[in-house]
């Protein structure tokens, strides 16, 4: 089966090659990590302490770690952690985040550099978070000798349908794992269909209820209101996570509250950094006063009276959520499903999104059955959303106090999931 998936690979990669080739020239994209992609070369590993091995495949499961890592290092401080990550922004913010463990790019599926990869790295347990199954990983890590665990698994209805035409295959697949820790109910029952063993599935909640900050006067926070020097009385508007064409949605929202409201200010954070350029042209078309997030401090590097500020460095939006008063959550006006809303609901933001959110279908639900966020349709709804949170500040803040509170309740996943792995870690080859 090996040879087969390694022909496939090959096949798709040939056949995706003119795109690489153009995003590697347009947008700086898959030019880094060959030797660890394509032949395993990832740092060697010295010393013998247990060693768990967590793979995030980009910037949103890069910082679900956070709270997994931290539990771990409290309560197992003798084990040894190490990252990989699949994308480039996934790999830069892992640096910068977890500076004090071994970061890397997670070899591709072939047999050949996955096996080399666990030589090297000579893990105790493999951690893949969400749903990264790669059947040659888990298939050389099984043979060296190491557990397999999936944590804050999730598995949509599209990805279901997916993995059901080849029921077989995943059957085998999952068959290899020895832990399913899943955020819900409902992927449990999914997974199990598919052929999880049914004393691996766990259900734990999501870990990234434990990530949220609550605390808007933390120091990231308060360093980023400090920087852009927002004012105490501001009304501020963050579409996070955005993807075209949410980002002119948002500006025209602004556009028009902004004559009655001159403590209102905008602040922009694209989902890709590849659309950085491609919204500050946006922003200079429209004529409004605007600044980079990446040149605040710098001398008269934009007008002062610039009320809209574009996040063009990536690992901030966290920090950024809690200066918000009404927040956008992007990706859920296309065909992308939604992104993380847990981080304005932790801050206690009026948030709001589009109609499109199935990637976080569960985490919608709780919010909407506990009237704590608001689904905007069009550009016209979320116009009206906004009005009524200046109109009316009071309902505003009650709207986040509850996404608050939800996000509170849920808490407690990262030591369910701990708890789980700290077994497969002391049993694995002692």
């Amino acid at each position: 089966m090996r040879y087969v998936l390694n022909c496939l690979y090959l096949l798709l990669l040939v056949a995706c090659s003119p795109y690489l080739i153009y995003a590697a020239l347009r947008y700086g994209k898959y030019r880094d990590g060959w030797e660890a992609k394509f032949l395993g070369r990832v740092p060697r590993r010295v010393g013998d302490r247990p060693c768990l091995w967590l793979h995030a495949v980009s910037v949103g499961e890069v910082n679900l770690l956070q709270p997994l890592l931290n539990q771990l290092g409290q309560e197992h401080p003798d084990w040894e952690c190490v990252v990989s990550t699949t994308t480039r922004t996934g790999f830069a913010l892992a640096r910068k985040k977890y500076a004090g463990y071994q970061v890397f790019y997670c070899p591709l599926d072939f047999s050949w550099s996955v096996r080399e990869a666990v030589r090297r790295i000579r893990p105790r347990l493999l951690v893949l978070v969400e749903l990264e199954l790669w059947p040659n990983l888990i298939r050389a890590a099984r043979a060296y000798g190491t557990s397999v665990a999936l944590v804050n698994g999730r598995l949509s209805d599209r990805s279901a349908r997916g993995y059901g035409r080849i029921r077989c295959f995943v059957r085998r697949l999952l068959a290899q794992l020895d832990l399913v820790a899943v955020q819900d109910e409902h992927y449990a029952q999914r997974f199990r269909a598919l052929g999880a063993r049914s004393d691996t599935v766990h259900v734990t909640g999501s870990i990234k209820f434990d990530g949220a900050q609550i605390e808007r006067d933390n120091p990231a926070t308060q360093r980023l209101r400090q920087l852009w020097q927002i004012p105490a009385d501001a009304f501020v508007f963050l579409a996070g996570s955005t993807q075209e064409p949410e980002e002119q949605m948002a500006l025209s929202v602004f556009a028009d509250i902004a004559p009655q409201c001159p403590a209102a200010r905008l602040i922009l954070v694209p989902r890709h950094p590849e659309r950085f350029e491609d919204v500050a042209h946006l922003l200079d078309q429209s004529g409004v006063p605007w600044q980079r997030r990446s040149r605040l401090g710098e001398p008269a590097a934009a007008p002062q009276a610039a009320r809209v500020l574009l996040v063009d460095v990536v690992g901030e939006l966290g920090a950024w959520w809690g200066v918000a008063d009404v927040g956008l959550v992007g990706g859920s006006f296309g065909p992308r499903g939604g992104q993380n809303m847990i981080e304005p609901a932790g801050y206690g933001v009026a948030v709001c999104f589009g109609p499109n959110t199935w990637n976080f279908r569960d985490v919608v639900t709780q919010l909407l059955d506990r009237h704590a966020a608001v689904v905007v349709r069009d550009q016209h709804e979320l116009a009206a959303f906004v009005h009524r949170c200046l109109a009316a500040p009071d309902e505003a803040r009650e709207l986040g106090r509850r996404a608050q509170q939800l996000v509170l309740a849920q808490q407690g996943a990262t030591q369910r999931t701990v708890d789980l792995l700290a077994p497969l870690v002391t049993a694995t080859r002692a």
